[in-house]
């Protein structure tokens, strides 16, 4: 997206950038308007106060837009299709049994994180949460209690390995600007990943899980009915569908791992098109016509169709009002609020590792893009980096994840992930931001606070 210039302190910008997230706020929770039209009015008048020329506000605005649902709306849509197939063949429910019969029923939570942790290691947040929802409901309607007991230590799970572990793009992208060694970064990240998702997510989700208690979806509880005359699928079958996508994707990373050592040629035909099936859209798209090739002898082509068609309508309005929240982080990175904060924070004289973690998060709230916030902030401190003698390698990698946990803090309206889970788990914007929220703070500062601890040790 193309940045306005503006005659704007910095001061003012961000109170501006404050302001706009407050109006939000009252619209959504005291006027009760609804979120994609709050989020679309808001934009607009951001845009206007920072000074955008009149003839680049529809077109900034629809550049936030497009892009989130660029990377969103294909990856929702095959997710939602491929959940579906599984809850509607009962593959849903004998993976949710095989999880509990292996772990027991009071471990359910825990059981599920460990497996949204393993998916989570090749797959982008969105794709994979989307793609174990109806596992994580299923469970939650076979067990009962809140909904947020089963759905955050699996969403926290896919978070943490996102923000934190390569081959996601933000910590590859910070690793390349530092000089991080990627393959250390995979270790270091991984011995990080694994306490602070245990703190951060899965003991935080059974305890908001006993103080909200918020029900299954509409959306999974208003199902098609199933043909009556049919086996569900075997648990090898499950872990198949569920597996592919993850294999595909893992291909396309481990062969662009492999082009960056040079053990393959980048411009090798059959290289390029495995990689071109590895992408998180082709990928899923190969998933769902596997399961429907799969499911076809069990279950009509029509009513297959139809299966299709009902996991499209609910997540329409979850793709908008995600959109929406992109458009919102989008119009304030083009109106130059997140350079002016990063103007005010990059020479505060802090150790760097402080220094990243504290320029990291500013931005972060300030715009909401995490992956925004992470090459913004690598970038700004790669100096102070390069300035900075005796730090090793194991420095570097501390400092990258001290980056993405302040990239990962303090999910909120501006922040296209927060109406994602949001709108999935039918919560208000005042319960997210309890649940959410909270629960994406505690990720990053646990991951900064064992990374500065890292620091010093070693």
């Amino acid at each position: 997206m193309t940045e306005i210039t503006t005659s704007l302190g910095a001061g003012t910008l961000l109170g501006i950038a404050a302001c706009s997230v407050v109006l939000l706020l009252v619209l959504i929770m005291r006027f009760r308007v609804h979120a994609f039209l709050a989020l679309t009015l808001v934009s607009v008048a951001v845009a206007l106060v920072t000074g955008v020329p009149f003839d680049k506000i529809v077109p900034t605005i629809l550049g936030g837009f497009g892009s989130t649902l660029a990377g969103v709306a294909l990856l929702v849509g095959l997710g939602a299709m491929i959940g579906r197939l599984l809850e509607i063949s009962g593959g849903a429910k004998v993976l949710a049994d095989t999880l509990v019969g292996t772990f027991g029923s009071h471990r359910a939570p825990f059981a599920l994180g460990v497996a949204s942790l393993l998916f989570g290691f090749p797959i982008f947040f969105d794709a994979g949460l989307v793609v174990m929802l109806p596992i994580i409901f299923s469970v939650a309607k076979q067990f009962g209690g809140s909904t947020l007991k089963y759905a955050l230590p699996a969403a926290g799970a896919f978070a943490v390995m996102h923000a934190l572990l390569p081959p996601h793009p933000g910590p590859v992208a910070a690793s390349e600007l530092l000089g991080a060694n990627i393959g250390l970064l995979v270790v270091v990240g991984l011995i990080i990943a694994i306490p602070t998702w245990y703190i951060g997510a899965y003991l935080f989700g059974l305890y908001a899980g006993k103080k909200f208690d918020i029900p299954l979806p509409s959306s999974f509880l208003g199902k098609i009915e199933a043909d009556e005359n049919h086996q569900p699928p075997s648990f090898g079958m499950v872990m198949t569908i569920l597996l592919l996508p993850l294999g595909l994707i893992f291909l396309d990373t481990g062969l662009n791992t492999a082009t960056v050592l040079g053990w393959v040629s980048a411009d090798n035909t059959l290289v390029n098109f495995l990689r071109m099936l590895g992408k998180t859209p082709i990928a899923l798209l190969i998933t769902v016509f596997f399961a429907l090739m799969v499911f076809s002898g069990k279950h009509g082509r029509q009513h297959l169709e139809k299966v299709c068609d009902g996991a499209l309508g609910p997540i329409c309005g979850i793709i908008l009002v995600t959109g929406a929240g992109g458009m919102f982080g989008g119009v304030l990175r083009a109106s130059g609020i997140g350079d002016a904060l990063a103007g005010v924070l990059s020479d505060t004289g802090m150790p760097v590792i402080v220094a990243a973690f504290v320029i990291s998060t500013a931005l972060r709230v300030a715009q909401g893009s995490a992956t925004v916030a992470l090459t913004t902030t690598a970038a700004l401190v790669s100096p102070m980096v390069e300035a900075t003698t005796g730090l090793s390698q194991f420095d570097l990698c501390f400092i990258v994840i001290a980056i993405a946990g302040g990239a990962t803090v303090l999910s909120h309206v501006n922040d296209s992930g927060f109406w994602l889970v949001g709108r999935f788990l039918e919560m208000d914007e005042k319960t997210t931001l309890k649940t959410w929220t909270v629960m994406e703070t505690l990720i990053g500062t646990i991951a900064f606070l064992l990374a500065a601890l890292g620091s010093v040790i070693l």
